[in-house]
């Protein structure tokens, strides 16, 4: 009870003073307001960021190995990337996609896919420049593809390597302005094919690609279009595992499924590439904790500024009430109510400050998400932040004037002109 009544009573006696003194608490305000800014500002674009790197990366899935012919990244405890090791590899084959799902049982899907750009028609409209995705029937169940009007491709429809394609929503805006995209025909260097499908509109990834810009045919058709016998088109196997495999075991057994299949002998390295999600996720972690580290540096000079200005504030109050301190002292203040007087008001005007610096910062977010792709979220981790982070500056500037009032003597205090 009794601590109850002395912290209403010491957030009534800061509330007062700083409705006193307009003018000085707004300066006292700004100090803390542009730290506050500073420091959450930097780490909801982090945030905001890694958020998007995540979806994006996640995008590509969980529990799955691209094979390839050439590796994400350097071999392991090595800068330099050796290309000239993986030049002459030989590229995946459709084949052995199709052999990979034979020889185990511990995956649950493989899809073969590779790009190519074409001029996409239909009527009068056209399209240059399109990345057209030839693949097989399994990249559906393993990227999560969502099918808003329409339907995907039957399983026969891909091993006849049938005339149909399914599109993304930009491509159907494109072509299609004014009538329903399924059902209509479209012209890839000169072959016609017929839409079964719309995909989901998903936007653009952190690799600046987006299934909203491609077209789906199937892999078997794609071989009258593109010669990639022996040609480099991106050609990749990716395989998920069935769940609650784990992840070395699933990609040791994919290794020797590979190197089966190609007939590699025990001391010969492998001619492919087995690519996770996991390699360019610990790399981008790294990053985030440099920007971290970069994020508490520059916002934490701005906040030490506004401390400095809260305590120099501070100081002044306790001057220029140093008579009020002597006659509460005199009629029975102690030293810990006239402490708590001055850190309370210390508090409260340090939070002031970063509650205005994290409306800032909302406002900013909504801006730049309105008027750019990339949404920007202020999350309540942050909010809690800033005000915690306000809280300690308060405190910790408040402490030193503080003190400084509750040791006063009552006499010479209340003699003081």
């Amino acid at each position: 009870m009794l601590l109850a009544r002395l912290i209403f009573e010491s957030f009534s006696f800061a509330f007062n003073s700083l409705k006193v003194n307009k003018l000085r608490t707004l300066l006292s305000l700004l100090g803390i307001t542009i730290g506050i800014f500073a420091i959450i500002s930097v780490f909801t674009v982090i945030d905001s960021l890694e958020s998007y790197i995540r979806d994006s990366l996640n995008s590509l899935g969980s529990n799955m190995v691209y094979i390839q012919k050439w590796p994400w990244a350097p071999p392991e405890g090595e800068v330099e990337y050796p290309w000239w090791k993986y030049q002459n590899r030989p590229v995946p084959k459709i084949e052995e996609s199709e052999e990979i799902m034979r020889r185990s049982s511990s995956f649950q899907h493989a899809a073969f896919f590779y790009g190519f750009n074409r001029t996409i028609q239909s009527g009068s409209n056209q399209i240059d420049n399109v990345t057209v995705m030839a693949t097989t029937h399994d990249l559906f169940d393993i990227w999560n593809l969502r099918v808003t009007r329409g339907r995907y491709f039957t399983e026969s429809e891909m091993n006849s390597g049938a005339p149909v394609a399914l599109i993304g929503a930009e491509i159907a805006n494109k072509l299609f302005p004014e009538v329903e995209p399924v059902g209509q025909f479209i012209k890839i260097q000169g072959f016609r094919f017929q839409i079964i499908g719309l995909y989901e509109r998903t936007g653009q990834d952190m690799f600046g690609t987006s299934m909203d810009n491609y077209i789906h045919i199937s892999a078997l058709k794609s071989f009258y279009m593109v010669d990639i016998r022996n040609n480099d088109a991106g050609q990749t196997i990716c395989v998920k595992a069935k769940p609650n495999v784990d992840p070395g075991q699933f990609q040791a057994e994919l290794e020797g499924v590979m190197r089966s299949i190609r007939r590699l002998k025990p001391r010969e390295e492998n001619n492919f590439a087995l690519n996770e999600v996991s390699l360019i996720s610990s790399q981008f972690d790294q990053f985030f904790v440099v920007f971290n580290m970069a994020g508490w540096i520059i916002g934490g000079f701005s906040i030490i500024v506004g401390g400095f200005g809260i305590a120099n504030i501070m100081f002044v109050s306790v001057k220029e009430r140093t008579k009020i301190i002597g006659i509460e002292k005199s009629l029975g203040a102690k030293k810990y109510f006239i402490l708590f007087e001055f850190i309370f008001e210390a508090i409260v005007l340090s939070v002031i400050g970063g509650i205005v610096g994290l409306l800032l910062i909302f406002f900013g977010t909504l801006v730049v998400s309105y008027a750019t792709d990339f949404t920007i979220t202020l999350t309540a981790a942050n909010i809690i932040r800033g005000l915690l982070i306000s809280s300690v500056i308060g405190f910790v500037a408040g402490l030193m004037p503080a003190r400084a009032a509750s040791r006063l003597n009552p006499v010479e205090a209340m003699n003081t002109v």
